[in-house]
This record gives structure tokens, sequence and C-alpha cells, in this order.
């Protein structure tokens, strides 16, 4: 089978999905998108689920288009873009009927993907088993094994704490301090210090635990729970920039890759 008759379905498109998706269009395959109807993506320049609100995105120069039935998604493939739709339960499957179905949503547990939605199924993260859940899992825990393809057993497990950059893990995670409408005071791409405000939540101040660039925030005027990851501050500055794909997307993305070589080029 050639590359350009794979269609590969991803659910989820925030900035590891979207990276995985980014990759593969690259490549040459037929990539459209499944989420929810509000996504609370952070990384938001490089996440295609934003197409969800503002109708189209573009993530390092591929542009992906909002479609509302799972008819227009062929068409879109016409016009060299990637399709996304509000699809949370992967129904869009019976209609374009994929080669490859990748769970991309990281909820560090599985929300109703199952090995026989396609011929080849894989998941990102903990919460899936390959054999079980999916023919492939890929780990997506920094470290050295980021990335890898796993044929047998399951991911490493949710530690609870972010990767370390420079060190820091905690810290650079700006999260809700109560229920209510999340009010962004900065952007992403600021420069902000430590103690800096960068928004509120019923009238509670989010600030900046670290210093550093604001690598990412949810769209303002989205109902948040307390405790939610709203934001993430890069202490590594100016060096980052929140319009490209991260080091971690890519690595990932390069497992997916992997995995659907090892079954498609060898038929």
């Amino acid at each position: 089978m050639e590359i350009s008759e794979i269609r590969v379905g991803i659910r989820g498109g925030g900035d590891i999905a979207s990276g995985v998706a980014w990759r593969l269009h690259q490549c040459g395959f037929r990539v459209f998108i499944m989420e929810v109807p509000q996504p609370l993506a952070v990384r938001r320049m490089v996440s295609f689920c934003e197409a969800i609100y503002d109708k189209r995105m573009v993530v390092e120069d591929v542009e992906a288009l909002l479609v509302h039935r799972a008819e227009e998604i062929p068409p879109t493939w016409q016009q060299g873009k990637i399709p996304v739709i509000v699809d949370p339960h992967c129904e869009a499957r019976h209609v374009i009927r994929p080669e490859v179905i990748v769970d991309g949503i990281l909820a560090k547990k599985n929300l109703g993907t199952s090995i026989d939605h396609a011929p080849l199924v894989i998941a990102l993260g903990p919460g899936f088993v390959a054999g079980k859940d999916a023919h492939f899992v890929v780990e997506t825990n920094r470290g050295h094994d980021l990335g890898r393809l796993i044929s047998a057993g399951s991911a490493e497990p949710d530690t609870g704490v972010p990767g370390a950059v420079l060190g820091i893990t905690t810290d650079r995670v700006l999260r809700a301090p109560a229920d209510g409408i999340w009010e962004a005071t900065t952007q992403i791409g600021r420069v902000v210090e430590k103690g800096d405000a960068v928004g509120a939540v019923s009238g509670l101040r989010v600030t900046a635990s670290i210093s550093g660039l604001v690598r990412g925030l949810i769209r303002p005027g989205i109902r948040v729970t307390k405790g939610l990851k709203i934001g993430d501050i890069d202490p590594r500055g100016e060096k980052i920039s929140p319009h490209t794909i991260s080091e971690k997307a890519l690595a990932i993305s390069g497992g997916v890759l992997e995995g659907i070589l090892r079954v498609y080029a060898r038929k």
C-alpha cells in the first residue's frame, strides 16, 4: 500500500497529537483529527485543535481546517490540508475507515479507544496495554525511552510530576486556583518574571512561580476547574519558540511513524 493511500485518524489535537499529525502529513499520509467540542490545549500555537474555535489553524506551515461532517474529510485532503472534526467518540471511522487510529488524547487513561477500531491502533502514553487496548503504545515520559515503540506491555505510569526543564518541574506549570472563568492578562510568547500576574480565575490571581517565557495558556473565557493546568512557563526564555513543535512531540511522532511503517511498509 502506498503511503498516500494510508488514512490515519488521530484522537486529540493538542500539542503532542498535533506534532504526530504534522509529521505524518509531511510524510504523505492522509491524516484527520477528532476532537472534543471545547478543547483545552495549553500550547495553543502548535495545536491543530484550535481550528475548532477559529475554523483554521496553521502549525509550521501546515494548515488544518474545521469540517462538520465526515464526508468533508476527503475533499479537505484534496486541498492538502488536515481536517479537524468535533468527534469525541471516534464516529468518523465508520465513514472514513482509516487504516490507522492514533489515540493522542494523553488522558493517562483509555477514554474509549479499542484495538478493534482500525487494522492498526497506536496509543500514546500510560493507560493502555499493547496487545490488548492497542497494537502499539508509544512512551511519552521524558528520558531515555521517550518515543520508544512498545509492542508488549505499557508505557511508564504517570508520575504526576511534569518533566524537568533546566531542573524545574512543578513550578513551571500554571494551575487554576479555583473553579471559574479563566481571564488572561498576558500572552503566549511574553517573557515574565517570578511573581508576575499572568491572569485570574474567579478574582484569584495566577502568578508565575518562575521567570521565563510563557509557552502556553489555555484560551481566555474558558470555564476551568480548580487544579486544572492552564499554562506553562519555559525557564529557557526566548531561546524557545512557542510557535514550533517541541522536541518531545517530534520524538513521540517518530515512534508513531515507526509503528505504521513496521506494519504497512512490509505489505
